[in-house]
């Protein structure tokens, strides 16, 4: 059973990032969106979390909120996949369970 997992929480601000890495299993994707986005810039303090998190799973990140903070694609990890509003409702509907944490 496959589960898309969501942080809407910024890494800096709550362990939200780390509890889900710490629990989700292989192969489940992670997405990052509201504040969370700022887990998957380059040069943060969390850029070596997500790295890890890249060997196991598909990380994705909502483009929309990236750019809302006033971020652009460039300033992403590499391995980090983009998505619009579409394909966070494509990756909720092609995994078993969406968990959030919060």
């Amino acid at each position: 059973m496959s589960i898309l997992h969501t942080v809407n929480k910024s890494p800096f601000e709550r362990n939200s990032l780390e509890s889900c890495l710490k629990f989700a299993n292989g192969g489940d994707p992670v997405l990052l969106f509201e504040d969370g986005v700022y887990a998957v810039l380059k040069g943060t303090s969390a850029e070596g979390q997500v790295k890890a998190a890249l060997d196991n799973q598909s990380v994705y990140v909502l483009g929309p909120d990236l750019a809302a903070r006033g971020f652009t694609e460039d300033r992403v990890i590499e391995g980090v996949k983009v998505v619009d509003y579409a394909g966070f409702v494509d990756l909720a509907a092609e995994n078993d369970k969406v968990q959030a944490w919060l």
